[in-house]
């Protein structure tokens, strides 16, 4: 049975912002809200962990995983960002888009695309998420809440419970999430390439 956690959206309580990021530590899989569809967590690096989110989505060892980060300069330390990459992301961060960057070493190679050497990296708008990384102290590995059969990821906290109170650790309540999932944009070649339209508006990048 999951623990149920109700967090302040704006004002998130550092009690239980506290508990979430010692439970992490200790290998928890988490549900959370972001600035756009809720998401599964857990600690980087963390295999287990992460085999029982594949587990949950139901995908196989070469699902790509998102690094949720802080900020820009948290950004700098697992991908590859020239200056050009760079104004785009101040650009664009935070808010609800994925980038896919080359990966730097301090990336864990089975998190990187196999033969791409790539990683997502992701900078959410969202004060929850916001607290969590700064307790952390580095990003969350972290994928879409979409569950096997489902077209759009989940949103709504009770509906989360119901669902997967026996498949993960905790769950966050940080209100209703939106049913979008992120827009995806490829940075990695000369010219930025739009992967997948979601709820952030690519048109200011492309």
């Amino acid at each position: 049975m999951s623990c149920f956690l109700q967090i302040h959206p704006t004002n998130p309580q550092p009690r239980l912002i506290g508990q979430v990021v010692e439970q992490l530590r200790g290998g928890a899989v988490l549900v959370y809200p972001t600035d756009s569809s809720y998401a599964l967590g857990c600690q980087l690096g963390d295999k287990a962990a992460a085999e029982r989110i594949r587990h949950i989505r139901q995908t196989d060892r070469h699902h790509n995983f998102t690094l949720v980060c802080r900020d820009l300069s948290e950004i700098a330390t697992y991908a590859k960002v020239d200056n050009q990459r760079y104004r785009l992301l101040k650009a664009a961060t935070p808010g609800p888009f994925t980038f896919i960057l080359q990966a730097t070493h301090e990336v864990p190679r089975r998190l990187q695309h196999p033969r791409r050497k790539t990683i997502g990296i992701r900078v959410p708008d969202n004060a929850i998420v916001r607290a969590l990384l700064a307790e952390l102290g580095e990003p969350i590995m972290s994928c879409t809440l979409t569950l096997p059969g489902d077209e759009w990821p989940l949103h709504d906290p009770e509906e989360i419970e119901d669902r997967l109170r026996n498949q993960v650790d905790l769950i966050i309540d940080g209100g209703p999430g939106q049913r979008e999932p992120t827009t995806v944009i490829d940075l990695t070649d000369a010219a930025p390439h739009l992967i997948r339209q979601g709820l952030g508006d690519a048109s200011p990048f492309l």
